[in-house]
């Protein structure tokens, strides 16, 4: 049995690897391929080095694990061990990548058209995010660093805020270095990043699921969703006909990247809980990503 189970981990982190090193890949071909060489600029960890790079005249791969072992050193610091599990394997991983792609020297566009590039690097990492999120791991980059200011400093706003906060702060701060037609072209590469994420995860056309959670960690996992995602959840009693024992149903309206990290939270607290995933085409209501209730 332990063997059997000692075999599946290593398949699980064979093809965790696996995936992982494809999205590496495509999130440094569309930095060091597309971004670099025509001038462009994102949020996150990779805007604050476009931004550093202006001044230190170091390779963006050095400047960029220099950040990674930064935010990685904080997180181990304010997070604990668990958030510093999730993000330590592509801290390492992913600047080496960098490096590589860096030597290689390729990029995609003949010539330099920064509508094309801002267009093709939302893409490309877009689908190096998405990856990473459907694999359950984490960037050493400022999705630590908003976990860090709600834990330390702004308790009462939602992660998806800071972080959006965050990253607009990034671009903003770009245009002073780049001008503001780049700081623009970033806001498209942003948006772009954001729906491949989610067409990656869970396909076209959805913007909202509903999350149906069965677990004996229900109250942990509630305090979770409202305090740290900040989205209201609802809950039922139901009982499982088969053993006749009473559960509490839990049931949240999120994006579907949020769902992804409520997946990880609740694997962490109860490994035997049970996630059903419901795809909505339109909710009306007051919330991030709800359709206005009052408009016809």
């Amino acid at each position: 049995m332990k063997k059997t189970l000692s075999k599946d981990k290593i398949k699980g982190f064979a093809a965790d690897l696996f995936f992982l090193l494809a999205a590496c890949a495509m999130g440094a071909f569309a930095t060091v391929g597309v971004m670099i060489p025509n001038g462009l600029t994102s949020g996150g960890l990779t805007g604050i080095v476009r931004i550093v790079q202006s001044y230190v005249p170091l390779d963006f791969s050095i400047l960029f694990y220099g950040g990674s072992v930064v935010i990685l050193i904080a997180a181990a610091v304010f997070l604990g061990s668990l958030e510093l599990r999730k993000i330590l394997l592509l801290t390492v991983l992913y600047p080496a990548v960098l490096f590589i792609f860096e030597k290689l020297d390729f990029q995609l566009l003949e010539e330099k058209d920064v509508i094309l590039a801002a267009v093709f690097c939302g893409v490309f990492s877009g689908l190096c995010a998405g990856l990473v999120f459907w694999r359950g791991y984490s960037f050493s980059g400022t999705d630590a660093i908003a976990k860090i200011l709600k834990k330390k400093l702004f308790p009462q706003y939602s992660l998806s805020k800071l972080l959006l906060a965050i990253d607009g702060i990034i671009i903003i701060a770009s245009a002073f270095v780049f001008g503001r037609n780049i700081a623009l072209y970033a806001l498209i590469t942003q948006v772009i990043i954001s729906r491949m994420v989610d067409i990656v995860i869970y396909g076209f056309e959805m913007k909202i699921v509903r999350l149906e959670i069965i677990t004996s960690q229900s109250q942990a996992v509630s305090s979770y969703i409202m305090e740290e995602i900040g989205r209201g959840v609802s809950s039922s009693q139901i009982t499982g006909e088969y053993t006749k024992e009473q559960y509490t149903q839990l049931s949240v309206m999120c994006s579907p990247r949020e769902s992804i990290l409520i997946r990880r939270k609740t694997a962490g607290l109860d490994k035997g809980a049970l996630i059903t995933v419901i795809p909505v085409e339109t909710v009306w209501g007051i919330g991030e990503g709800f359709s206005d209730i009052e408009k016809e």
